[in-house]
């Protein structure tokens, strides 16, 4: 079976069990700083998981390495094909990604293999913690090393929307902005990572902590449906662009409408933080 939006800690264990080609990628991290992922990785992670982490291997420092802007530009498709493979990882693998911080981060490995053309990974649904209370085997140290793997780019499987594409459609009704960020950052109240406070204008707000229960876990189908439906209040879901502050979590969203059963959503993967720091862009508060 392959599992491509979520998997549950038992799903995992059957699979891990089946002996089917796997890898579990720990994504935790903490904003502001990346040496945390380090400590917690080592500490306790999945048994036999690799480590995947967000400003080292999930983002580009290099401009000429990166196709969008933003605090965490992604990196150009065939560099994050050559990190999979320093990594280990092959075509024929079921990928499933995990963090701690209720699929803050996971997300965002979880997009970027579907951008790679890679449909056979999804979020552990509770992440670490509900892997932990299902028995799940744990370890602490470093990853365990693997032969490099031959992974190959195939065409993406979602898309990727960049700041001159939202710009140019901002007054365009076939536009819907979804912003992840929490309500005081999108209504311009606070700002502790970009240099303007604010939002795209027109944008709506939906805090990618809403997508989940009080167990950590995504919400059921038919609540996240009822949830969306209310948002978009009959806009055209196949207009929707998500974003967040540097794309990482916008990615819940992504992954949420599409459990709601809406089709693929595109990504803005620049978000406020590119947004932000482009002339002459317009902002909106409140």
């Amino acid at each position: 079976m392959t599992y491509t939006h979520l998997i549950s800690a038992d799903q995992l264990k059957t699979l891990q069990a089946s002996g089917a080609p796997l890898m579990v990628f720990d994504c935790s991290a903490e904003l502001g700083n990346p040496a945390k992922a380090d400590e917690m990785f080592a500490d306790q992670h999945v048994a036999g998981a690799q480590q995947a982490h967000l400003e080292r291997d999930l983002s580009a420092h290099d401009p000429t390495n990166a196709v969008n802007g933003g605090r965490h530009p992604l990196p150009k498709r065939e560099l994050f094909a050559q990190t999979l493979q320093a990594l280990g990882f092959n075509n024929a693998m079921q990928a499933v990604v995990y963090d701690r911080q209720g699929a803050n981060y996971c997300g965002r490995l979880w997009w970027m293999l579907k951008w790679a053309g890679h449909d056979a990974v999804a979020v552990l649904d509770g992440g670490l913690q509900a892997w932990q209370a299902a028995g799940g085997a744990v370890e602490s140290g470093p990853p365990m090393a693997r032969p490099r793997g031959d992974f190959t780019l195939r065409p993406a499987l979602r898309a990727l929307a960049h700041t001159s594409e939202v710009a140019a459609r901002l007054t365009q009704p076939a536009q819907t902005l979804i912003d992840a960020r929490g309500g005081p950052r999108y209504r311009g109240e606070v700002e502790p990572l970009d240099p303007v406070a604010g939002h795209i204008p027109g944008a709506l707000n939906r805090p990618f902590t809403d997508n989940l229960g009080a167990d950590g876990r995504f919400k059921p189908r038919q609540q996240l449906r009822a949830e969306f439906d209310q948002l978009l209040a009959g806009r055209d879901p196949a207009g929707v662009v998500h974003h967040c502050g540097s794309g990482v979590s916008a990615v819940p969203n992504v992954l949420a409408m599409e459990l709601a059963g809406y089709p693929p959503a595109a990504l803005y993967a620049g978000s406020w933080s590119e947004w932000s720091r482009t002339p002459g862009l317009p902002v909106a508060k409140g």
